[in-house]
């Protein structure tokens, strides 16, 4: 089982590395979550480099994709070399896009007729690309979810985990992340966003 999550130069470290966090709290010996980057090296918008633990091309063969967000996403979503890589099958996996990620699964056209989530810096964007974006941190349509904001994070790992480990396992993964002193409060509105849609 293997999820990637999409990561490209300028991107969101709260995106990226909130949601490996969580996602790898499930420890399953074919559980297997990667940073997956266009190449090698990536710097984030605040200047961390992190070298790529799977390549673009295997998100066509991965079990789930999430997209991260980041300061370039627009330059993403207009460059037609990276674009014709992201070959996303709802069909057969299950498919995430945080913030600005929302944006490249609109461009890819898995988001017509859907609502979808997105940060605010992004919403104008997504609306260019003509879908409606609801003022809530998480939807998911069948195998395809987004959420919007940073710490929207958490909800899409939890959906993901859920969807493909069980409603428990999503449960703990949140509950050990969560702070504390706020665990059952932080789990019961994290997981309220996310069962909805289970």
């Amino acid at each position: 089982m293997h999820l990637a999550i999409l990561t490209f130069d300028g991107f969101n470290e709260l995106d990226s590395f909130v949601a490996l966090g969580v996602l790898n709290r499930v420890k399953k010996p074919d559980w297997r979550v990667s940073i997956c980057c266009p190449t090698e090296t990536v710097t984030s918008m605040n200047g961390v480099t992190i070298s790529a633990q799977s390549r673009i091309d295997s998100v066509e063969t991965a079990d789930a994709v999430l997209v991260g967000s980041g300061i370039k996403t627009r330059d993403v979503a207009n460059d037609a070399s990276i674009m014709s890589r992201l070959k996303l099958d709802p069909s057969r996996q299950l498919i995430g896009a945080q913030c600005s990620g929302t944006l490249l699964l609109a461009k890819l056209g898995l988001l017509s007729g859907v609502p979808a989530c997105t940060d605010l810096t992004t919403k104008p964007w997504v609306q260019e690309a003509g879908l409606e974006v609801l003022n809530q941190p998480f939807f998911a349509k069948g195998n395809v979810a987004t959420a919007g904001g940073c710490f929207s994070a958490p909800y899409l790992a939890a959906w993901f985990i859920a969807r493909l480990h069980g409603f428990e396992a999503a449960r703990d993964a949140l509950h050990y992340v969560a702070p504390v002193g706020d665990k059952e409060s932080y789990v019961e509105r994290a997981m309220g966003n996310v069962e909805l849609y289970l």
